[in-house]
Parts: C-alpha cells; sequence; structure tokens
C-alpha cells in the first residue's frame, strides 16, 4: 500500500530516515564523551601527580627548616638530643607494624618523634598520636627501653589546633619569621 502525505505531515520513510539519523547522532556522541571522558581522567591523573610532588615539595622545605636547629632549640627548654635523623623508617612485617617519622631525636634514654607539615591538621596529630602507640609496640618488641616523646611542627596552624596538640602531651613547634619557637605542653609531657 502506498504511503501519501496529507497536508505537511511527514511520511513513515522520511520518519524512519530521520530516526535513524538521530541513532547514528545519538552513538557518535557517546562515543565522543567516553573519548573526553578518557582525557579528561588522564589531565587529572598527572595534574594530581604533580600537585602530590609539589606538596611534598613543601613537606620537605618544611622539614629542611626544622632539622638542622632542632637540637639546639630542644636544648635550650632542658631537652639534649645528640642525634637527629629524618624520614626514619621502622618495619616489622613479622607483627605488621611499619610507619615513618619526619624527624627522631635521641639520647640514650629518650626519643622525640617529630611530625612536621606545612598545613597541620587534626587528622595529623591524631595519626602522629596512633604512631607513637605503635613506637611504643615496635620498641618492645625489639628491646627499646627508652621513653618516647612527641612534638609536631607547622607552618599553618590554628590556635584550637596548637591547643589541641598540647593537651595531648605533645611539645609544639611555631615558625615565626626566620626560627621557630618549642612550647612546652600545658601538664606534663606525655611519655609512650
Amino acid at each position: 500500500m502506498p504511503t501519501t502525505q496529507t497536508g505537511n505531515l511527514p511520511t513513515f520513510e522520511l520518519v524512519w530516515a530521520a530516526l535513524q539519523g538521530t541513532d547514528r547522532i545519538v552513538k557518535e556522541t557517546a562515543e565522543n564523551l567516553k573519548k573526553t571522558d578518557r582525557m579528561l581522567t588522564k589531565h587529572a591523573k598527572s595534574a594530581n601527580k604533580r600537585l602530590g610532588a609539589l606538596t611534598n615539595l613543601f613537606g620537605d622545605l618544611t622539614e629542611a627548616m626544622v632539622a638542622p636547629r632542632i637540637c639546639k632549640k630542644f636544648g635550650e627548654i632542658g631537652l639534649i638530643f645528640p642525634k637527629v635523623g629524618r624520614n626514619i623508617k621502622f618495619n616489622d612485617e613479622v607483627n605488621n607494624i611499619s610507619f615513618e617519622v619526619d624527624i627522631m631525636l635521641e639520647n640514650g634514654e629518650k626519643a622525640m618523634l617529630i611530625e612536621v607539615k606545612t598545613k597541620l591538621t587534626l587528622e595529623r596529630i591524631t595519626y602522629h598520636l596512633n604512631r607513637l602507640g605503635k613506637m611504643r609496640k615496635y620498641a618492645d618488641l625489639h628491646g627499646d627501653k627508652r621513653n618516647f616523646l612527641g612534638a609536631v611542627a607547622g607552618i599553618v596552624v590554628t590556635d584550637e589546633l596548637r591547643d589541641y596538640a598540647l593537651s595531648q602531651g605533645f611539645y609544639f613547634i611555631e615558625y615565626a619569621g626566620e626560627t621557630f619557637y618549642i612550647t612546652p605542653p600545658k601538664d606534663k609531657p606525655k611519655e609512650w
């Protein structure tokens, strides 16, 4: 049966052809969106990698500002540590204990573990509390009877975070111009 056109209504063949063209356009658009998504994901990963490298650089810079003078500064408040180490790694696979310390000061009876961040956060302070617990466990398992103290350092720190760190028994290291100051905990320093 032949198709007839009534007035301005399109024929079945015209509608069918239009639908097929629309289907092709939808498929091409979907493929282009997938390509764009893959490209954006690739660029985002690259940007995150570069940002991570920059963040690490700032962290390394912050540590480098503290480490060379930290023993002298603690000596000024009566804590003598003749040995300083940076990025000290502890790994005990048998007992599943693994962590890294930004700066570690040592003498024969005590060690000070210092968390150094450009921007100090509550999460980093909490993580450092947990790290000191791991240090105590690691030391006990390896016959190390020293007491461990904690300190946190940051360039960008709120008053609330400073107060919180001090209330947790940490020494607080704060930058001021070209130097830094150490504030002892409000009560007796916590030892692990």
